[in-house]
């Protein structure tokens, strides 16, 4: 929304005695994003760069370097999504990814406890990893729940994204979903179709870094191209690396599986549809 604009909508929405829903993101906000974003930025740093040393430089020895670098890929776009809350001006431009990062820190905190022989107790990885999975989720549902009530509503004018367009991204996101669910709850069978090695443990991590994807259902409920910016732009942070991280880890794959090529021309579709995407809603936004 444009500063005048804005300006006067507050000024009318103030003279008919409404809330005030001014679009702030609260310190409160800023202040829980700014100390999440360490903790993913030191996981990303040993992950993406090293995933062969987990063992030692991380909460539990991940077999599978293409598992981990996908955990660093998803923490590279959590460290880009908070450094924007932080920074940002409008809690409609980051609102969307608060619930999703809530669910997928849940999901690891629950994976924890159910797997927690297999994590490395001494080491101070691992108390970081378990203090970011029992508060994260709290924290951030707590924030996003303080924060919802600034949402300024639509305004005539605003660039929306098409309902077609709608519809195809929450499709999107509920097959993500669908996928990170079917990962965490039958990680038995998960382990025996997956196209790379995976356990128990690692089905599960990987089924809280598909439910990220149902961000994409919030296209539904809000078709403000404002709200959907920036969440475009995290998914496309992730998916990049995501698919640089399958080129590295190659070998892992099993090329006789055909999820192996449904995921990479998958990821690289959505990836590509993204990226139209977002570049003929900014000319849409700035036109």
């Amino acid at each position: 929304m444009a500063p005048p604009l804005r300006a006067a909508h507050h000024a009318a929405m103030t003279s008919l005695g409404a809330p005030e829903r001014d679009d702030r993101v609260r310190p409160l906000t800023r202040a829980v994003s700014y100390g999440i974003v360490p903790f993913l930025l030191v996981g990303l740093a040993v992950l993406y760069p090293w995933p062969t040393d987990t063992g030692r430089l991380f909460a539990w020895r991940i077999a599978s370097t293409l598992t981990a670098m996908v955990l660093a890929s998803a923490y590279l776009g959590g460290a880009y999504f908070f450094l924007r809350a932080g920074l940002g001006r409008s809690w409609q431009a980051v609102k969307g990814g608060f619930l999703p990062v809530a669910l997928f820190a849940s999901l690891l905190g629950i994976a924890t406890l159910l797997h927690w022989g297999l994590f490395l107790h001494r080491h101070v990885a691992f108390w970081l990893w378990a203090g970011l999975y029992f508060t994260t989720p709290f924290l951030v549902f707590a924030v996003w729940w303080g924060n919802r009530r600034y949402d300024p509503p639509p305004v005539p004018g605003e660039a929306l994204l098409p309902a077609p367009v709608a519809w195809t991204v929450a499709a999107v996101g509920g097959l993500a979903g669908a996928t990170g669910l079917l990962l965490y709850l039958l990680p038995s069978v998960a382990v025996r179709s997956w196209p790379w090695p995976l356990t128990p443990l690692t089905s599960r991590v990987l089924g809280a870094v598909f439910c990220l994807g149902l961000a994409g259902l919030g296209t539904l409920a809000d078709r403000r191209w404002r709200s959907a910016r920036v969440p475009f732009q995290v998914a496309g942070v992730m998916l990049v690396a995501i698919l640089v991280a399958g080129v590295r880890a190659h070998r892992e794959l099993a090329a006789g599986n055909a999820l192996t090529w449904l995921f990479a021309a998958g990821f690289g579709g959505v990836l590509a549809g993204l990226a139209v995407t977002y570049l003929r809603m900014e000319a849409r936004a700035n036109g």
